[in-house]
Parts: C-alpha cells; sequence; structure tokens
C-alpha cells in the first residue's frame, strides 16, 4: 500500500512492435519494400533491423519523405529493448 502523497513508480514501458513498430509503416512503406521483405512482419523486420534503422536515421527510408525524429527515436528504443513483439 502506497502512503498518502507518495508517488508510485509506473510501471516500464517497452516499445512492442505490435503497438508501436508496426503502425509507422505505411501500407505505401509496405508495398515499396515488399520485394525485398514485409515491414509488417516481426520477423522480416528484426532481421533487418540494422539496415531498417540505418535508412530511416539517414532519411533514405521511406523513399517518399523522411521519417520525424520521434520515429527514429521510437524504432532505434525497440531494438534497443530486444525487438519485443
Amino acid at each position: 500500500m502506497t502512503a498518502p502523497g507518495a508517488r508510485s513508480k509506473a510501471p516500464e514501458h517497452f516499445v512492442s512492435f505490435e503497438a508501436d513498430i508496426k503502425p509507422l509503416f505505411r501500407e505505401f512503406d509496405r508495398n515499396s519494400m515488399r520485394k525485398a521483405f514485409d515491414l509488417w512482419n516481426i520477423d522480416d523486420v528484426r532481421a533487418h533491423q540494422d539496415a531498417i534503422v540505418a535508412h530511416v536515421a539517414d532519411g533514405s527510408m521511406p523513399c517518399d519523405r523522411p521519417w520525424p525524429a520521434d520515429h527514429v527515436a521510437l524504432i532505434r528504443q525497440w531494438v534497443s529493448d530486444g525487438s519485443r513483439p
């Protein structure tokens, strides 16, 4: 039981593929990369995560516009957290 006025520590939030990463990839992005791998498939994204992170960080992916910095930070955090489902 927490004492009145005391702050309880919020549970740590880990970035997940389904909730946080997959929604960043639009259908356009998925279709553009489909010949190489599926951006909506966690196993494919895990297998290519280093290249994906490098390309979104340097602005060469997606092909029509760079990701905002917060999107890049999110995918980096997902990789850092262990690429959770």
